[in-house]
């Protein structure tokens, strides 16, 4: 089975018990380093994720893992929070960060460029609009490479 695949499936398998719990499910992360394999699985939540919301789901996602028999090679569970530089992949995530700064970078060059910086205004029909410093980009989701908010101190 392909790490694409095992992506797709865990994802799936694990988003009703952490929806469950009242956690977000953002992302999932099947990846090879060296000779072995991770999942990671991030949570968050509004007050923030605790050390016992990792543990109590990292139990249970293994345990889903177990019986439904997803990752036959052996592997590392890592269940976190996205941290402060959480990446912004669905609609969800930027409408929650309406008003803020982002940087983002786009799979091909739009209008010569695939590097932008403003905020984040709104998303409609999957259309993200964003100011820049001095202008307003109006850039499609899929098109979307990375995008992720800037901390400021």
């Amino acid at each position: 089975m392909g790490k694409t695949s095992i992506y797709q499936l865990v994802r799936e398998l694990i988003e009703p018990t952490v929806t469950e719990h009242n956690i977000e499910l953002v992302d999932v992360e099947y990846i090879k380093a060296g000779k072995v394999w991770t999942l990671r699985v991030f949570i968050d939540k509004k007050q923030g994720v605790t050390v016992s919301d990792c543990q109590k789901l990292s139990r249970e996602i293994e345990d889903l893992i177990e019986v439904h028999e997803l990752i036959s090679d052996p592997y590392n569970l890592e269940v976190s929070s996205p941290g402060l530089d959480r990446p912004l992949k669905i609609e969800a995530d930027f409408l929650r960060n309406k008003g803020k700064q982002i940087q983002l970078k786009t799979y091909a060059p739009i209008a010569g460029r695939k590097n932008f910086s403003g905020i984040v205004l709104d998303v409609k029909d999957k259309i993200l609009f964003l100011k820049g410093k001095d202008d307003c980009q109006e850039l499609e989701l899929e098109n979307i490479a990375q995008a992720k908010l800037v901390i400021e101190f």
